[in-house]
């Protein structure tokens, strides 16, 4: 057997909302029954008004002509009701499951990408996850608020409509029903031909997506380079491979419609004819003749809204193939189970037995790095652009793993970890900064979300944040905006560390923490490291090497490898690389 269809296997990722589903299917199904009623009761009314006492309702015990009618006028009243109850409870059922499916899919998605590694990410792009996130789940929800019910409705249709011409007459029932097969054939060949578009569409609005986002991230560079133009042109250029994708689609499936128009005729005019011959020689009563022609037009009508229908349907399943090939895709990373407490932690030393990593596609970053990292030191690690700083960083937060070797603390590999255990007995103080777009203290508190509002202040003050804090107007309450964008580089910086000092982890990593802010603020940064790394393992990557020479060790890293250990008066006795870095930053030759 071949892969399952993407609505079996949204079926499965819902399955707990099968009660829903059920009684929706049920009052559209209950719905549409009643909706079909009026048709035979006109043909009863006809049969009334002609053949009087005669009638189908004068078998039932009402004789007079005037009761049968006051009967038929009943009974419109009770069918209308039901149907419009039907329909206001289908209604409410479908737009709530899309709803509550909608929030399932999404967080389902969203919990599994939380889930991968950020190596994997590094190989997607966040546009096409944006996509999938925002306009696949409301694809899938269009289709479940509207296009569902269609196609149950159509069904029914077709179920007792049949039911009820056989019982009446199956010459004309076979002459009715001759346009069903050609339609359903040719509905089906739609969607075969539809699907393979409405992908190519989902996937181009994936490259629209992508470019967007990074266009409004990256602004301030656009406009410096005075790039606006050929961004322009970019954005132009996907939005109209969109438009064409879309246009082809909008092709195949605008031609539906008119094609199905002429096979209905078929049937409606077949109807016509033979029954009237039929009532026209006596052996088919006036009364059915109406239900039948009324019937054929109540069948054959709605058949004409399945392109849409189906166009809808494609839509949401090109979605939903999208949405679970990302939520049943393999996870990045393997969890482990083992969970060592903070007190190990914090007395454990860290060791890299012959490390090997290269990204996908590129050389070698670490070479066969060997290194102890002991318990509650500090240790400085420096080295050029490209020499492994970072990539040591990502191994020991397992955001990578090693390629050949192992990172080993409290006397087990990091893969046997559990990463949240890992993760919580570390802080990371990056130097790309995230801030939330929300309060200063609420950012803060990000660190340990228990902590009440005077840990926030203390975490401050030992990061030197308080001070400029306190001179916002609205203190702790300031709103930093999207990114931090209200705040200074260093102003982010010395929130990003007190947030790390408020978790109080066994190891504090900082990886160019002081890259990017002045003379002054790396000075605040340093005192409050002096604080903070005391009784703790830190690890501080740096350019800057007044950020490190306190280290109780500095480790130079060149292209993976460590070529110079020691404190910062041993290697610059030394007079290698770190004595060259040192006289180039300090001014010297």
């Amino acid at each position: 057997m071949g892969e399952p269809g993407p609505l079996r296997r949204l079926l499965g990722h819902v399955a707990h909302r099968a009660v829903t589903l059920r009684l929706a299917v049920l009052c559209s199904v209950l719905n549409k029954l009643w909706d079909l009623a009026p048709p035979l009761l006109i043909g009863v009314a006809v049969d009334v008004v002609v053949t009087q006492e005669a009638s189908l309702l004068a078998g039932f015990g009402i004789v007079d002509p005037w009761h049968q009618l006051l009967a038929l006028a009943a009974l419109t009243v009770a069918v209308w009701v039901l149907e419009s109850l039907f329909e206001y409870w289908y209604g409410v059922l479908w737009r709530n499951l899309a709803q509550s499916v909608q929030h399932d899919v999404r967080m389902s998605t969203f919990e599994r990408v939380l889930g991968h590694a950020p190596a994997w990410f590094d190989e997607r792009r966040r546009g096409d996850l944006l996509a999938v996130l925002n306009d696949d789940v409301n694809q899938l929800e269009r289709f479940l608020d509207k296009g569902a019910n269609d196609l149950l409705q159509v069904g029914t249709t077709v179920v007792v409509v049949g039911a009820v011409f056989f019982v009446i007459s199956w010459e004309i029932a076979l002459l009715a029903f001759l346009p069903v097969p050609m339609i359903l054939w040719g509905s089906f060949r739609y969607q075969r031909a539809l699907e393979p578009r409405y992908r190519a569409v989902r996937d181009a609005a994936g490259d629209l997506s992508a470019l967007l986002e990074n266009d409004i991230a990256g602004m301030a560079t656009i406009q410096s380079f005075t790039a606006e133009a050929a961004e322009a042109a970019r954005l132009k250029r996907l939005s109209e491979a969109y438009r064409s994708r879309n246009r082809e689609a909008i092709r195949l499936s605008a031609g539906f419609v008119p094609l199905i128009r002429m096979a209905i005729l078929v049937g409606f005019t077949g109807t016509l004819l033979l029954g009237g011959w039929f009532a026209l020689e006596g052996t088919l009563a006036v009364g059915a003749y109406s239900v039948l022609v009324f019937m054929t037009q109540r069948l054959l009508w709605p058949l004409t809204r399945l392109g849409e229908t189906f166009d809808l349907y494609q839509r949401a399943m090109a979605s939903t193939a999208r949405i679970l090939d990302l939520i049943e895709a393999p996870n990045s990373l393997v969890d482990g189970d083992i969970s060592p407490s903070a007190e190990e932690a914090a007395n454990a030393d860290i060791h890299l037995h012959d490390v090997d990593f290269a990204h996908p596609g590129r050389e070698s970053v670490l070479r066969d790095l060997n290194l102890t990292i002991a318990a509650r030191s500090t240790v400085g690690i420096v080295g050029s652009t490209g020499s492994g700083k970072t990539t040591l960083v990502r191994l020991l937060m397992r955001f990578i793993d090693p390629d050949n070797g192992a990172v080993e603390w409290c006397g087990a590999d990091l893969r046997s970890w559990s990463a949240a255990s890992l993760r919580r007995h570390m802080a990371l103080v990056d130097q790309h900064v995230t801030l939330f777009p929300t309060t200063v203290m609420e950012n803060i508190r990000y660190g340990r979300p228990e902590a009440s509002d005077e840990e926030v202040r203390l975490a401050a003050e030992a990061a030197e944040a308080s001070g400029f804090i306190e001179g916002f107007p609205e203190g702790y309450a300031t709103l930093v905006g999207e990114g931090g964008q209200r705040l200074s580089g260093g102003q982010r910086q010395r929130l990003a560390l007190a947030r790390a000092v408020l978790k109080d982890a066994p190891v504090l990593l900082l990886d160019e923490a002081t890259s990017a802010v002045d003379n002054e603020t790396e000075a605040a940064i340093q005192r409050s490291l002096l604080r903070v790394s005391a009784n703790r393992t830190t690890v501080i990557i740096a350019h800057r090497l007044s950020t490190v020479r306190h280290a109780d060790r500095i480790l130079v890293l060149d292209e993976g490898r460590v070529v110079e250990d020691g404190t910062h008066e041993a290697l610059l006795a030394l007079e290698g690389r770190y004595h060259r870095l040192w006289a180039v930053q300090t001014g010297g030759t």
